[in-house]
Protein backbone atom coordinates (compact mmCIF):
# COMPACT_ATOMS: atom_id res chain seq x y z
CA UNK A 1 0.00 0.00 0.00
CA UNK A 2 3.19 2.24 0.82
CA UNK A 3 4.60 4.49 3.25
CA UNK A 4 2.33 7.52 4.72
CA UNK A 5 4.88 7.83 7.62
CA UNK A 6 8.68 7.48 6.65
CA UNK A 7 11.16 8.69 9.75
CA UNK A 8 14.74 8.91 8.73
CA UNK A 9 17.52 9.54 10.86
CA UNK A 10 15.39 11.28 13.79
CA UNK A 11 17.45 12.95 16.27
CA UNK A 12 16.14 16.06 18.52
CA UNK A 13 18.62 17.70 21.25
CA UNK A 14 18.03 20.23 24.06
CA UNK A 15 20.44 22.48 25.83
CA UNK A 16 19.79 21.96 29.19
CA UNK A 17 19.34 24.93 31.56
CA UNK A 18 21.74 26.80 32.85
CA UNK A 19 21.11 28.26 36.50
CA UNK A 20 20.91 32.10 36.75
CA UNK A 21 23.66 33.84 39.47
CA UNK A 22 21.43 36.18 42.46
CA UNK A 23 22.90 39.66 42.97
CA UNK A 24 23.78 40.43 46.08
CA UNK A 25 24.14 44.18 46.08
CA UNK A 26 22.57 47.38 43.99
CA UNK A 27 25.51 48.05 41.84
CA UNK A 28 26.27 44.72 40.73
CA UNK A 29 22.49 44.22 40.00
CA UNK A 30 22.22 47.71 37.83
CA UNK A 31 25.66 47.04 36.07
CA UNK A 32 23.76 43.38 35.05
CA UNK A 33 21.04 45.42 33.85
CA UNK A 34 23.09 47.12 31.84
CA UNK A 35 24.25 44.26 30.17
CA UNK A 36 21.50 42.62 29.50
CA UNK A 37 20.56 43.29 25.96
CA UNK A 38 24.39 41.26 25.17
CA UNK A 39 23.65 38.59 27.27
CA UNK A 40 20.37 37.86 26.06
CA UNK A 41 21.50 37.67 22.50
CA UNK A 42 24.50 35.47 23.24
CA UNK A 43 21.68 33.18 25.09
CA UNK A 44 19.90 33.46 21.74
CA UNK A 45 22.82 32.63 19.45
CA UNK A 46 23.82 29.61 21.94
CA UNK A 47 20.09 28.61 21.91
CA UNK A 48 19.73 28.15 18.26
CA UNK A 49 22.88 26.83 17.65
CA UNK A 50 22.80 24.44 20.75
CA UNK A 51 26.63 24.48 23.59
CA UNK A 52 29.12 22.67 21.86
CA UNK A 53 29.94 21.72 25.61
CA UNK A 54 28.51 17.45 25.57
CA UNK A 55 27.50 18.00 29.24
CA UNK A 56 25.35 20.63 28.68
CA UNK A 57 22.94 18.89 25.93
CA UNK A 58 20.39 16.08 26.09
CA UNK A 59 19.38 14.04 22.99
CA UNK A 60 15.51 13.24 23.72
CA UNK A 61 15.80 11.44 20.71
CA UNK A 62 18.29 9.80 18.63
CA UNK A 63 18.75 8.49 15.08
CA UNK A 64 15.20 6.86 14.95
CA UNK A 65 13.74 5.56 11.72
CA UNK A 66 11.07 3.73 11.09
CA UNK A 67 8.25 3.98 8.33
CA UNK A 68 4.05 3.27 8.72
CA UNK A 69 2.48 1.86 5.59
CA UNK A 70 -1.49 2.76 4.96
CA UNK A 71 -4.22 1.64 6.93
CA UNK A 72 -1.65 0.56 10.03
CA UNK A 73 -1.96 0.97 13.44
CA UNK A 74 1.59 1.43 15.06
CA UNK A 75 2.13 1.09 19.07
CA UNK A 76 4.66 3.40 20.44
CA UNK A 77 5.50 2.19 24.13
CA UNK A 78 8.36 2.93 26.57
CA UNK A 79 9.55 4.50 30.04
CA UNK A 80 8.68 8.05 31.32
CA UNK A 81 11.60 9.84 29.50
CA UNK A 82 11.51 7.49 26.86
CA UNK A 83 11.14 10.29 23.73
CA UNK A 84 7.55 9.30 22.84
CA UNK A 85 6.08 12.98 23.57
CA UNK A 86 9.24 14.34 21.32
CA UNK A 87 8.93 11.47 18.69
CA UNK A 88 5.08 12.54 18.19
CA UNK A 89 5.72 17.03 18.85
CA UNK A 90 7.81 16.30 15.60
CA UNK A 91 5.13 14.35 13.70
CA UNK A 92 3.08 16.44 14.65
CA UNK A 93 4.78 19.33 13.07
CA UNK A 94 4.71 21.37 16.34
CA UNK A 95 8.68 21.34 16.86
CA UNK A 96 11.82 20.91 14.71
CA UNK A 97 14.15 17.96 14.24
CA UNK A 98 17.42 18.58 14.73
CA UNK A 99 18.75 16.28 12.66
CA UNK A 100 17.00 14.16 10.16
CA UNK A 101 13.61 14.24 8.72
CA UNK A 102 10.29 13.05 8.58
CA UNK A 103 8.15 12.35 5.44
CA UNK A 104 4.25 12.57 6.14
CA UNK A 105 2.15 11.55 2.84
CA UNK A 106 -1.56 12.97 3.93
CA UNK A 107 -3.30 15.07 6.08
CA UNK A 108 -2.21 14.76 9.85
CA UNK A 109 -4.34 15.33 12.93
CA UNK A 110 -3.54 15.09 16.81
CA UNK A 111 -4.13 14.46 19.91
CA UNK A 112 -1.28 15.13 22.44
CA UNK A 113 -2.08 15.94 25.87
CA UNK A 114 -6.07 17.41 26.96
CA UNK A 115 -7.40 19.77 24.95
CA UNK A 116 -4.50 19.96 22.62
CA UNK A 117 -5.13 22.96 19.96
CA UNK A 118 -8.32 24.33 21.90
CA UNK A 119 -8.32 27.90 22.75
CA UNK A 120 -9.97 28.57 26.09
CA UNK A 121 -11.64 31.78 25.49
CA UNK A 122 -13.79 30.12 22.53
CA UNK A 123 -16.51 27.81 22.97
CA UNK A 124 -16.92 23.84 21.92
CA UNK A 125 -18.83 24.64 19.20
CA UNK A 126 -16.10 27.21 17.98
CA UNK A 127 -13.13 25.46 18.38
CA UNK A 128 -14.39 22.24 16.23
CA UNK A 129 -14.43 24.44 13.15
CA UNK A 130 -11.68 26.17 14.18
CA UNK A 131 -9.77 22.96 14.65
CA UNK A 132 -10.90 21.82 11.40
CA UNK A 133 -10.31 24.82 9.17
CA UNK A 134 -6.44 23.95 10.78
CA UNK A 135 -7.06 20.50 9.14
CA UNK A 136 -8.05 22.02 5.50
CA UNK A 137 -11.42 21.07 5.98
CA UNK A 138 -14.33 23.38 4.34
CA UNK A 139 -17.09 24.44 6.40
CA UNK A 140 -19.38 22.23 4.76
CA UNK A 141 -17.53 19.26 5.69
CA UNK A 142 -17.45 20.18 8.90
CA UNK A 143 -20.98 20.93 9.11
CA UNK A 144 -21.51 17.09 8.08
CA UNK A 145 -19.49 15.89 10.98
CA UNK A 146 -20.69 18.45 13.61
CA UNK A 147 -23.41 16.26 15.11
CA UNK A 148 -21.84 12.67 15.06
CA UNK A 149 -18.66 14.54 16.93
CA UNK A 150 -20.82 16.57 19.80
CA UNK A 151 -22.84 12.99 19.80
CA UNK A 152 -19.60 11.13 20.62
CA UNK A 153 -18.10 13.73 22.52
CA UNK A 154 -21.32 13.56 25.17
CA UNK A 155 -20.57 17.29 25.60
CA UNK A 156 -23.98 18.59 23.40
CA UNK A 157 -25.34 20.66 26.97
CA UNK A 158 -21.88 22.14 27.23
CA UNK A 159 -20.71 22.96 23.64
CA UNK A 160 -22.02 26.15 23.28
CA UNK A 161 -19.93 27.33 26.75
CA UNK A 162 -16.18 28.85 26.60
CA UNK A 163 -13.58 25.56 26.93
CA UNK A 164 -12.07 27.16 29.91
CA UNK A 165 -14.62 26.22 31.84
CA UNK A 166 -14.61 22.30 30.57
CA UNK A 167 -13.11 19.45 32.98
CA UNK A 168 -9.73 17.53 31.76
CA UNK A 169 -12.32 14.33 30.78
CA UNK A 170 -14.70 16.81 28.87
CA UNK A 171 -11.54 18.41 27.32
CA UNK A 172 -9.94 15.37 26.15
CA UNK A 173 -13.88 14.02 24.54
CA UNK A 174 -14.04 16.41 22.59
CA UNK A 175 -10.13 16.88 21.66
CA UNK A 176 -10.70 13.28 20.43
CA UNK A 177 -13.73 13.10 18.70
CA UNK A 178 -12.68 16.03 16.55
CA UNK A 179 -9.68 14.60 15.63
CA UNK A 180 -10.88 10.86 14.58
CA UNK A 181 -13.83 12.63 12.73
CA UNK A 182 -12.67 15.38 10.38
CA UNK A 183 -11.06 12.74 7.99
CA UNK A 184 -7.47 13.00 8.44
CA UNK A 185 -5.54 10.51 6.93
CA UNK A 186 -2.75 10.32 9.71
CA UNK A 187 -4.32 10.36 13.24
CA UNK A 188 -1.52 10.58 16.06
CA UNK A 189 -2.71 9.79 19.91
CA UNK A 190 -0.86 10.24 22.90
CA UNK A 191 -2.87 8.44 26.07
CA UNK A 192 -5.88 9.38 25.25
CA UNK A 193 -7.22 6.49 27.39
CA UNK A 194 -5.72 8.18 30.43
CA UNK A 195 -8.66 10.17 30.88
CA UNK A 196 -12.53 10.12 30.76
CA UNK A 197 -14.42 6.80 32.33
CA UNK A 198 -14.65 3.44 31.18
CA UNK A 199 -17.70 4.00 28.56
CA UNK A 200 -15.49 6.29 26.64
CA UNK A 201 -12.41 4.46 26.81
CA UNK A 202 -14.44 1.71 25.03
CA UNK A 203 -16.08 4.13 22.79
CA UNK A 204 -11.98 5.53 21.59
CA UNK A 205 -10.88 1.90 20.85
CA UNK A 206 -14.07 1.25 18.72
CA UNK A 207 -13.55 4.55 16.91
CA UNK A 208 -9.70 3.88 16.05
CA UNK A 209 -10.36 0.34 15.44
CA UNK A 210 -13.43 2.30 12.26
CA UNK A 211 -10.59 4.69 11.67
CA UNK A 212 -7.86 2.31 11.02
CA UNK A 213 -10.37 0.47 9.36
CA UNK A 214 -11.14 2.82 6.41
CA UNK A 215 -7.78 2.59 5.78
CA UNK A 216 -6.21 5.75 7.89
CA UNK A 217 -2.89 5.06 9.73
CA UNK A 218 -2.91 5.69 13.52
CA UNK A 219 0.32 6.07 15.76
CA UNK A 220 -0.87 5.48 19.14
CA UNK A 221 1.02 5.86 22.46
CA UNK A 222 -0.02 4.41 25.44
CA UNK A 223 1.50 3.40 28.94
CA UNK A 224 -1.31 1.16 29.18
CA UNK A 225 -0.59 -2.69 27.67
CA UNK A 226 -4.39 -3.80 27.23
CA UNK A 227 -5.55 -1.36 24.54
CA UNK A 228 -1.57 -1.47 22.43
CA UNK A 229 -2.43 -4.88 22.06
CA UNK A 230 -5.94 -4.52 21.39
CA UNK A 231 -5.49 -2.10 18.38
CA UNK A 232 -2.44 -2.13 17.69
CA UNK A 233 -0.47 -4.51 14.81
CA UNK A 234 3.22 -3.61 15.03
CA UNK A 235 4.81 -1.91 18.11
CA UNK A 236 7.71 0.24 18.59
CA UNK A 237 9.84 0.37 22.10
CA UNK A 238 11.85 3.32 22.35
CA UNK A 239 14.50 3.21 25.10
CA UNK A 240 16.61 6.73 26.36
CA UNK A 241 15.72 7.62 22.36
CA UNK A 242 16.21 5.15 20.57
CA UNK A 243 13.91 2.22 18.83
CA UNK A 244 15.17 -0.85 21.20
CA UNK A 245 12.92 -2.69 19.23
CA UNK A 246 10.59 -2.79 15.83
CA UNK A 247 8.55 -6.00 15.75
CA UNK A 248 4.76 -7.19 16.15
CA UNK A 249 3.08 -6.04 19.42
CA UNK A 250 3.22 -9.25 21.35
CA UNK A 251 7.33 -9.25 21.45
CA UNK A 252 7.55 -5.53 21.71
CA UNK A 253 5.38 -6.23 24.83
CA UNK A 254 6.85 -8.83 26.22
CA UNK A 255 9.93 -6.88 26.16
CA UNK A 256 8.82 -4.20 27.54
CA UNK A 257 7.28 -6.18 30.84
CA UNK A 258 10.78 -7.77 31.10
CA UNK A 259 12.42 -4.68 31.36
CA UNK A 260 11.46 -3.74 35.04
CA UNK A 261 13.78 -5.34 36.96
CA UNK A 262 12.30 -7.22 40.37
CA UNK A 263 14.27 -5.39 43.47
CA UNK A 264 16.29 -8.31 45.17
CA UNK A 265 14.70 -8.44 48.95
CA UNK A 266 16.81 -11.58 50.23
CA UNK A 267 13.92 -13.95 50.05
CA UNK A 268 14.90 -17.68 49.71
CA UNK A 269 18.63 -16.44 50.38
CA UNK A 270 20.91 -18.45 53.19
CA UNK A 271 19.70 -17.86 56.80
CA UNK A 272 16.05 -16.75 55.83
CA UNK A 273 13.54 -18.49 58.68
CA UNK A 274 11.92 -21.37 57.53
CA UNK A 275 9.00 -23.39 59.01
CA UNK A 276 9.13 -27.43 58.62
CA UNK A 277 10.82 -30.34 58.63
CA UNK A 278 13.13 -29.43 56.03
CA UNK A 279 12.77 -32.71 53.83
CA UNK A 280 12.93 -30.63 51.15
CA UNK A 281 13.36 -27.15 50.25
CA UNK A 282 12.09 -24.40 47.96
CA UNK A 283 15.41 -23.31 46.52
CA UNK A 284 13.99 -20.71 43.74
CA UNK A 285 10.72 -19.08 42.00
CA UNK A 286 10.65 -17.68 38.91
CA UNK A 287 7.87 -16.31 36.85
CA UNK A 288 7.56 -16.80 33.09
CA UNK A 289 4.97 -15.42 30.43
CA UNK A 290 2.41 -18.20 28.42
CA UNK A 291 5.27 -18.86 25.66
CA UNK A 292 7.97 -20.00 28.40
CA UNK A 293 10.32 -17.00 28.25
CA UNK A 294 11.01 -15.34 31.98
CA UNK A 295 9.24 -12.47 32.70
CA UNK A 296 9.66 -10.06 36.27
CA UNK A 297 5.91 -8.35 35.13
CA UNK A 298 3.21 -10.07 34.31
CA UNK A 299 -0.12 -8.84 32.58
CA UNK A 300 -3.46 -8.69 33.66
CA UNK A 301 -5.42 -11.70 31.95
CA UNK A 302 -1.92 -12.93 30.42
CA UNK A 303 -0.88 -16.69 30.15
CA UNK A 304 1.62 -17.25 33.24
CA UNK A 305 3.54 -19.95 34.90
CA UNK A 306 5.02 -19.63 38.06
CA UNK A 307 7.90 -21.91 38.59
CA UNK A 308 9.02 -23.93 41.66
CA UNK A 309 12.68 -24.94 42.33
CA UNK A 310 12.74 -27.77 45.11
CA UNK A 311 15.74 -29.61 46.25
CA UNK A 312 16.73 -32.30 48.73
CA UNK A 313 19.58 -34.18 50.23
CA UNK A 314 17.66 -37.31 50.96
CA UNK A 315 18.76 -40.07 48.68
CA UNK A 316 15.75 -41.39 48.75
CA UNK A 317 12.68 -41.07 46.35
CA UNK A 318 9.70 -38.91 48.18
CA UNK A 319 6.40 -39.29 46.66
CA UNK A 320 2.81 -37.30 47.37
CA UNK A 321 4.24 -33.97 47.08
CA UNK A 322 2.03 -30.55 47.76
CA UNK A 323 3.24 -27.79 45.98
CA UNK A 324 0.95 -24.67 47.17
CA UNK A 325 1.19 -21.29 47.05
CA UNK A 326 -0.74 -18.18 48.04
CA UNK A 327 -1.06 -14.15 46.68
CA UNK A 328 -1.12 -11.62 49.16
CA UNK A 329 -1.83 -7.78 49.17
CA UNK A 330 1.10 -6.19 50.50
CA UNK A 331 -0.55 -2.99 50.80
CA UNK A 332 -3.45 -4.77 53.51
CA UNK A 333 -1.19 -7.60 53.96
CA UNK A 334 -4.20 -9.87 53.35
CA UNK A 335 -4.53 -12.89 51.51
CA UNK A 336 -6.24 -12.42 47.39
CA UNK A 337 -5.99 -16.11 46.27
CA UNK A 338 -4.15 -19.74 47.16
CA UNK A 339 -3.46 -22.57 45.16
CA UNK A 340 -2.43 -25.93 46.12
CA UNK A 341 -0.98 -28.91 43.68
CA UNK A 342 -3.65 -30.75 45.29
CA UNK A 343 -6.36 -29.10 44.80
CA UNK A 344 -6.71 -29.74 41.45
CA UNK A 345 -5.50 -33.59 41.91
CA UNK A 346 -1.76 -33.50 41.39
CA UNK A 347 0.88 -34.13 43.58
CA UNK A 348 5.02 -35.00 42.53
CA UNK A 349 7.34 -37.14 43.25
CA UNK A 350 11.22 -35.76 43.67
CA UNK A 351 13.81 -38.72 42.47
CA UNK A 352 16.70 -37.41 43.15
CA UNK A 353 18.41 -34.30 44.56
CA UNK A 354 16.28 -31.22 42.87
CA UNK A 355 13.00 -31.07 40.53
CA UNK A 356 11.44 -28.06 39.51
CA UNK A 357 7.39 -27.89 39.06
CA UNK A 358 5.14 -25.05 37.71
CA UNK A 359 1.75 -23.68 37.74
CA UNK A 360 0.14 -22.49 34.68
CA UNK A 361 -2.44 -19.60 34.73
CA UNK A 362 -4.06 -19.25 31.48
CA UNK A 363 -5.48 -15.66 32.40
CA UNK A 364 -4.43 -14.03 35.53
CA UNK A 365 -7.31 -12.29 37.53
CA UNK A 366 -4.98 -9.95 39.35
CA UNK A 367 -5.39 -6.30 38.90
CA UNK A 368 -2.52 -4.07 39.15
CA UNK A 369 -0.21 -3.71 41.47
CA UNK A 370 2.19 -5.39 43.71
CA UNK A 371 1.92 -8.54 45.37
CA UNK A 372 3.66 -11.10 47.92
CA UNK A 373 3.85 -14.88 46.67
CA UNK A 374 4.09 -17.43 49.51
CA UNK A 375 4.83 -21.13 49.24
CA UNK A 376 4.88 -24.04 50.81
CA UNK A 377 6.00 -28.34 50.03
CA UNK A 378 3.91 -30.51 52.24
CA UNK A 379 3.59 -34.52 52.18
CA UNK A 380 0.76 -36.21 53.97
CA UNK A 381 0.16 -33.39 55.77
CA UNK A 382 3.07 -32.86 57.61
CA UNK A 383 4.89 -29.03 56.59
CA UNK A 384 8.30 -29.99 54.81
CA UNK A 385 9.10 -26.35 54.14
CA UNK A 386 7.20 -23.22 54.69
CA UNK A 387 9.72 -19.52 53.77
CA UNK A 388 7.83 -16.90 56.66
CA UNK A 389 8.89 -14.29 54.51
CA UNK A 390 7.59 -15.60 50.98
CA UNK A 391 9.19 -16.86 47.80
CA UNK A 392 9.02 -13.27 45.63
CA UNK A 393 7.01 -10.83 44.69
CA UNK A 394 4.20 -10.63 41.97
CA UNK A 395 4.30 -7.36 39.80
CA UNK A 396 1.35 -6.92 38.30
CA UNK A 397 0.83 -4.24 35.39
CA UNK A 398 -3.06 -3.65 33.90
CA UNK A 399 -3.60 -6.10 30.86
CA UNK A 400 -6.81 -6.77 28.88
CA UNK A 401 -8.24 -9.57 31.09
CA UNK A 402 -11.66 -9.56 29.10
CA UNK A 403 -10.17 -9.95 26.07
CA UNK A 404 -11.86 -6.67 24.74
CA UNK A 405 -9.55 -3.48 24.76
CA UNK A 406 -10.93 -2.57 28.24
CA UNK A 407 -8.67 -1.00 30.74
CA UNK A 408 -9.28 -3.00 34.17
CA UNK A 409 -7.22 -0.69 36.32
CA UNK A 410 -9.82 2.29 36.23
CA UNK A 411 -13.13 -0.34 36.22
CA UNK A 412 -14.12 0.79 40.18
CA UNK A 413 -12.57 3.44 42.36
CA UNK A 414 -11.70 0.96 44.79
CA UNK A 415 -9.58 -1.58 43.66
CA UNK A 416 -10.87 -5.08 43.71
CA UNK A 417 -8.83 -8.34 44.81
CA UNK A 418 -8.98 -10.65 41.91
CA UNK A 419 -11.37 -10.32 38.40
CA UNK A 420 -14.40 -12.51 37.45
CA UNK A 421 -15.56 -13.15 33.52
CA UNK A 422 -18.57 -14.28 32.63
CA UNK A 423 -21.03 -14.48 29.83
CA UNK A 424 -24.28 -11.96 30.00
CA UNK A 425 -27.36 -12.67 28.28
CA UNK A 426 -31.26 -11.68 28.84
CA UNK A 427 -33.07 -14.29 30.52
CA UNK A 428 -35.72 -15.95 27.83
Amino acid sequence: MGSVVEVKGLSKKYRLGVREKKEETLVSAAWNSLLAPVRNFRRIRDLSALSSNEDSIFWALRDVSFSVEKGEVLGIIGHNGAGKSTLLKILSQITDPSEGEVLLRGRVASLLEVGTGFHPELTGRENVYMNGTILGMRRREIDSKFAEIVDFSGVEKHIDTPVKFYSSGMKVRLGFAVAAHLDPEILIVDEVLAVGDIGFQRKCIGKMGEVSGSGKTILFVSHQMAAIQSLCSRALLLHHGRVSIDDTVSSTVRAYLAGFEPEDSGFLHTGVSRKGTGLVRIESFELFDGYGAPVSVAATGASVELRFSLSSEQAVELDNLDIGFSIHSTEEDSLVTILYSSYVGQTFILDGDRITVKCRIESLPIPEGRYLVKAQVMRNGEVLDFPERGVGYLDMVSGDFYGTGVHVRKLTRARPSFLLSGSWTTVQ
